[in-house]
């Protein structure tokens, strides 16, 4: 197996995404793809999500990391079959394998920005600068709310995955506003696969619910996962995925360590 083997499987050929998406992609770090979800698997994944919060109480998100003022939630692979979705979309994956070229998933998590919470100064997903196309990460975020300036949608700097720099080498205080930044404004069920280079950050949630969404993240393939799949797999995961799933995960047979 291997990428091109993998992603003909799960449906991804070379016009799964446009000419003009592409380009968009290159030149400004986030390509968003509309109606990726319905209304009806929104409020499905919602409900599942509000169920495994509930359940995993203090431990919620631990697997990966905690954040003060939101639910996060991590490990989604293992926790039901309905997240499948979040590592097999052909649109979503043509548009990671744009950015990356042969990848595997890097991560799996939610998160939900509690009312009058949620702001992050802009970052990058990965900790030092890399030089425009040696790309190591690249994410997606499933809307699960409406993102709007009100519920601290997240913001971005558009070509900032150009610069080679970080936010914290370029601003005094990455918490600042950006005089480019723009806010990621689209319905729920909406999915934004952004370059994780690109300098970006939640904003403040100044309504009275919180705004969800699921974060899943690939990288390179030299490159250790966030959450290293190997130390989690299930064997029912294992078992109802299918081998280009597998290889996404960068799992095989033997790696499986528990029921």
């Amino acid at each position: 197996m291997d990428i091109t083997a993998a992603l003909r499987e799960l449906g991804v050929a070379e016009d799964t995404l446009s000419a003009e998406e592409k380009a968009d992609l290159d030149r400004n770090g986030f390509l968003p793809l509309y109606g990726i979800l319905t209304q009806g698997e929104v409020d499905k994944f919602n409900a599942r999500l509000a169920e495994l919060t509930a359940a995993e109480g203090a431990e919620a998100g631990l697997e990966v990391h905690q954040e003060e003022g939101t639910d996060r939630l991590a490990d989604l692979v293992n926790k039901d079959p309905m997240f499948e979705v979040c590592l097999s979309h052909p649109r979503v994956l043509a548009a990671i394998h744009h950015v990356l070229g042969t990848f595997k998933m890097f991560s799996l998590n939610s998160r939900a920005a509690l009312p009058g919470q949620g702001l992050q100064g802009l970052h990058t997903d990965y900790g030092e600068p890399v030089q425009p196309g040696d790309y190591r990460v690249c994410n997606s975020i499933w809307l699960l709310d409406d993102f709007t300036a009100e519920n601290g949608a997240t913001r971005v700097v558009p070509g900032s995955h150009l610069g080679g720099v970080l936010p914290g080498q370029a601003m005094a205080d990455p918490a600042d506003d950006h005089p480019d930044q723009v806010q990621l404004l689209a319905p729920a069920g909406t999915v934004v696969v952004f370059n994780s280079h690109l300098w970006h950050g939640g904003t403040l949630n100044s309504s009275d619910r919180p705004r969800r969404a699921m974060h899943s993240a690939f990288c390179r393939r030299d490159i250790p996962q966030q959450l290293d799949q190997k130390a989690y797999l299930r064997r029912s995961t294992f078992d109802r995925l299918n081998s280009a799933q597998h290889y996404l995960l960068d799992v095989t047979e033997v790696d499986i360590k528990y029921p």
